[in-house]
Order: structure tokens, then C-alpha cells, then sequence
């Protein structure tokens, strides 16, 4: 069962009384996290299919990981209902993305390289709907944060940012060590599989082999720093990752990190 499927045994008024900020949001927990439908003080079971019958008890990592599916989700659906009412042809320039009078419900914008169709209740890329509900969790916020100053060229580090401190850490992990190690002794190679994802040359105020400036979303670019490994000297590759100042208007922390994260993995991708 679809979470759009079950949510049509809840009374759909947004109660709040389950736990969750809404009834997809707890549809969502429960066709897709386990969770129990008797949660909802709406909801006669007796009127429910056999396969939303008792819960088993879970335990163990696989409970933990479906614990975070279910957050995840239950996040998606929160970050849709947040945009349902919003204006999408006012928003479309304020976010970079393109707005048609044929598809008024519609946003299209690139995310790293390939093009996004996001829509009220789905989200496709490349034509395809987009199932990671972490990427959803992403291209969602971008559109519900709603826009703000557009990047002007004022380049600073994730330290940089306020309240930053406990990403750091975890921006190097997933994204700036990753690559550093992939790429070392590979400057060339690095370089052209950023241009592929439309990546352009950095203002060159920089020391680093390669400076890329990668649109992330059309207003989150990343500035990628490049310094290949130096054996003779002892010195290992080193990347650094550079936002733009401005760039807190747009997304908060957590999917300011987890875009780095997925730019290194679109570039490891690539590496074929």
C-alpha cells in the first residue's frame, strides 16, 4: 500500500494527534517505517487490509535504518505539504528554475548536471521519479526555503558559517577526504568530470590545481579546491569546499553537507 492510499482511511485533517505534522506524513511512517496505524485515534483497524495488521516487534541495525527511512519520509511529506500552497511562478526566478503556464504546478532546475522536474506531490530526474528520500529531502527544502540573495562571488569556509561546527567534521568525512583520496594524482581527470556536471574555472585567486565552481542547484554552487599530492615533499592530495556567503538563504546545514556529499558521489560516478 502507497502512502497516498492509506492516507484516505485517515480523516486528512492535519490533526496532529498521531505524532506527525500530517496525515501523508503519517501515512508515509506507516506504509513505509512500520509504524502503527493505530496511532491515529481516527482509524478503525477493523476497516484496515490484512497487511496493516499487528506490527511485529523489530529490533536490531534493521530497525535502526528503517527508523531513519521512516524519519526520512515522514520529512518528504512534511516538506511537500510546506510547499503545496506556495507560488510557483513567483518562486521560479528567485530559485534560478523555470516556471510554464502548461505545467503550473511544476519547477524545472538542474541538480548537478541533470535536470529536475519537481512538482507539488512528486519529484523526477531525467525523466524518472526520484525515489531517495534524501534527495527529496534536499530539492524540497531548496523550493520551500524559498530564495534569497543570489550568490555574488564571496567564497567562504563551511567554519565560516554560524552554528557550523559539528558539520565540519562530517562535510570532510563525506565529501572533501573522498575525493582528495579518489583523485590523487588525477588533477586532469578530476577537472574534466567536473566540467561534465557544468561545472566552470574558479576566479584563480586560488593556489590549488584544480579550482572548480560546481552549481549544486542553480543558486548552491560549490567551490572546489583542489591540491594534487606531492610524494617528494610528503604532502597528500587536500580538497576544500567553498560556499558562497550567502548560501544559508537557500538551504540549511544538514542539506548544505549532504549536497557536498552527493557531488562526490555524482563525480565518483562519473569516474568510470
Amino acid at each position: 500500500m502507497t502512502p497516498h492510499e492509506f492516507v484516505k482511511y485517515t480523516p486528512a485533517n492535519n490533526c496532529g494527534e498521531c505524532g506527525y505534522p500530517a496525515c501523508l506524513a503519517f501515512a508515509v511512517a506507516v506504509t513505509k517505517g512500520g509504524v502503527s496505524p493505530e496511532l491515529c485515534p481516527y482509524i478503525s483497524r477493523e476497516n484496515l487490509p490484512a497487511e496493516l495488521g499487528p506490527q511485529k516487534e523489530k529490533s536490531g541495525l534493521a530497525a535502526v535504518d528503517r527508523g531513519q527511512e521512516e524519519r526520512d519520509m515522514a520529512l518528504v511529506a512534511h516538506l511537500k505539504s510546506k510547499v503545496l500552497d506556495l507560488d510557483f511562478k513567483s518562486l521560479g526566478p528567485r530559485l534560478g528554475a523555470i516556471w510554464s503556464p502548461e505545467e503550473p504546478d511544476v519547477l524545472g532546475f538542474s541538480y548537478l548536471g541533470r535536470p529536475v522536474s519537481l512538482g507539488r506531490e512528486a519529484v523526477s530526474m531525467t525523466g524518472e521519479q526520484l525515489v531517495d528520500p534524501r534527495d527529496q529531502i534536499l530539492l524540497y527544502n531548496y523550493v520551500a526555503f524559498g530564495g534569497g540573495r543570489v550568490p555574488d562571488g564571496s567564497w567562504v569556509g563551511m567554519e565560516s558559517l554560524p552554528n557550523s561546527i559539528s558539520k565540519i567534521r562530517t562535510l570532510a568525512t563525506y565529501c572533501e577526504l573522498r575525493l582528495a583520496k579518489r583523485f590523487s594524482g588525477r588533477a586532469e581527470k578530476l577537472t574534466a568530470l567536473c566540467n561534465e556536471i557544468g561545472a566552470t574555472p574558479g576566479p584563480g585567486d586560488q593556489s590549488a590545481d584544480v579550482g572548480m565552481i560546481i552549481p549544486i542547484l542553480p543558486h548552491v554552487p560549490h567551490y572546489l579546491l583542489f591540491w594534487d599530492e606531492e610524494p617528494e615533499d610528503g604532502f597528500e592530495a587536500k580538497v576544500k569546499i567553498l560556499f558562497d556567503h550567502n548560501v544559508m538563504d537557500f538551504l540549511d546545514l544538514e542539506s548544505l553537507v549532504f549536497a557536498a556529499e552527493r557531488m562526490a558521489d555524482r563525480l565518483a560516478e562519473l569516474d568510470v
